[in-house]
């Protein structure tokens, strides 16, 4: 397999070809939910909901919520118990039932109920990490930011466009070398691969429209 160099690495060339390769899957959860009114609230919270949970459980989930609150205000007159019964079985969803009401009380009394527009100050609420705040600001406010999750840190190492060791740092090393119009795009593109061609083990590099670029680092058993 062919071995690219980050100096070497096509990145507009692969955009490009995913760009088109991922119409043929579904979009991710979260995209599909704010595609048509941008709303940094329900990015906020659905993209918590997400977390270590797949996107079928994730969309239900979310659904199920909205129908009883939408909003931080709305949000806060639910208990517990009923923030829990709604995300069931979303992984770990009494500790994220803890952190949407504590994420809603804290929009209700120090930001008039509006979701801040800044990562240090996402960063600050309880349960949000960089993934979480850069989602939020790329969807819910169309600003620059890159989300890095475990699909983009692996692929982008795989192509040997990176060489880093965690989400955080491969979020750092992006920042330096994708062209600013990828930024946003990115993860979606790469979830979207990462789940149906690009998987952890044993992806499928004889359909993978990539093949001819990717470095394929790391990469020891493919079908």
């Amino acid at each position: 397999m062919p071995c690219c160099g980050v100096a070497d690495f096509p990145i507009n060339d692969a955009m490009r070809i995913l760009a088109e390769e991922v119409r043929a899957y579904d979009e991710p959860i979260v995209t599909r939910q704010v595609r048509e009114k941008r709303d940094p609230y329900k990015v906020l919270i659905s993209t918590l909901i997400s977390l270590r949970t797949k996107d079928e459980v994730t969309r239900a989930a979310s659904e199920r919520l909205y129908a009883m609150a939408d909003n931080p205000h709305d949000m806060l007159r639910l208990t517990q118990e009923e923030i829990e019964k709604a995300i069931f079985p979303a992984g770990f969803f009494r500790n994220k039932a803890v952190n949407i009401i504590d994420i809603s009380r804290r929009l209700v009394e120090e930001f008039a109920g509006k979701v801040p527009d800044d990562i240090d100050t996402l960063l600050s609420f309880k349960g949000v990490g960089r993934k979480t705040a850069n989602l939020v600001l790329t969807l819910g406010f169309a600003r620059a930011g890159i989300c890095v999750d475990t699909h983009v840190h692996r692929i982008t190492n795989r192509w040997g466009y990176v060489n880093t060791g965690s989400p955080d740092e491969t979020e750092m090393r992006l920042r330096e070398i994708l062209p600013p119009q990828h930024w946003i795009p990115i993860n979606d593109y790469l979830v979207t691969w990462g789940q149906n061609v690009c998987k952890p083990v044993s992806p499928w590099c004889s359909r993978c429209a990539l093949s001819k670029i990717c470095a394929a680092v790391g990469v020891k058993k493919s079908r």
